[in-house]
C-alpha cells in the first residue's frame, strides 16, 4: 500500500490505472494549470498591471496595511494617481516593489507626472530608496494603485521565503496536496461501480 493523502492510496489508484485512464489525469491536470494561468494573464489585461497582486513584505505602511497584506492593483491610465494613494512601484535596480503611499505629485514642463512616495511608518520619504540622483518616481516605475486588500493572506508567501528550507523541504507535499485535490476534484478517486 502507498502512501495515502485524504484517505486515498494515490499510487495505488495511479497503478491501477490503465494507460488512457493515466493521460486524462496529466491531461486533466495540465488543464488546471493553464486555466490558472489564463486566469492570472486575464487579470493582467483586465487591471493593466504587470502583477495585480502583491503581498506587503514589511511594515512599512502599518497601520494601514500589515505584513502579508494581499492587494489589489490597477493601473488605469485614465485614473491619475493622486496624494494619498497607495502606490506599487518598482524601482530599476530593485528586484521586488515596494508598497508605499504617495505623498506629492508633480508635473513637469513637458507635461509628465512624477511622484514622491513614503511608507506610513517610515520617518521620511522614499527618496533614499531611489536610485542615485532621481528625485522623483515617473510613471514608468508605477505598478498600480491599491485598489482592495486581504489582511494576512500572503502570509504563507512571506514564510516560504523567510524559511527557504521550509520552502524546498515541503515543495513536494505541496505538490502532492495539489495532485489530491485536483484528483479528487475531478471525480476520479477509485470509485466501484459494480
Amino acid at each position: 500500500m502507498g502512501p495515502t493523502l485524504l484517505g486515498c492510496d494515490v499510487v495505488g489508484e495511479l497503478k491501477r490505472m490503465n494507460g488512457r485512464q493515466l493521460f486524462y489525469q496529466v491531461l486533466t491536470f495540465a488543464m488546471v494549470l493553464s486555466s490558472a494561468l489564463m486566469i492570472w494573464k486575464s487579470l493582467i489585461v483586465i487591471t493593466n498591471s504587470p502583477s495585480p497582486i502583491v503581498v506587503v513584505l514589511s511594515g512599512s505602511m502599518e497601520p494601514a496595511f500589515y505584513r502579508g497584506d494581499l492587494l489589489f492593483l490597477t493601473n488605469f491610465k485614465s485614473e491619475a494617481l493622486n496624494v494619498g494613494d497607495i502606490t506599487v512601484f518598482k524601482i530599476d535596480d530593485r528586484e521586488i516593489p515596494i508598497v508605499h503611499r504617495v505623498l506629492r505629485v508633480h508635473q513637469s514642463i513637458n507635461g509628465t507626472m512624477k511622484f514622491l512616495t513614503k511608507g506610513d511608518n517610515n520617518a521620511v520619504d522614499d527618496r533614499a530608496l531611489y536610485p542615485q540622483g532621481q528625485d522623483w518616481l515617473e510613471e514608468k516605475h508605477i505598478m498600480g494603485k491599491a485598489k482592495g486588500f486581504l489582511p494576512y493572506i500572503g502570509m504563507v508567501t512571506i514564510i516560504m521565503n523567510d524559511y527557504p528550507k521550509l520552502k524546498v523541504k515541503h515543495r513536494w507535499l505541496i505538490i502532492r496536496i495539489l495532485l489530491v485535490c485536483c484528483y479528487w476534484l475531478i471525480g476520479c478517486l477509485h470509485v466501484d461501480n459494480t
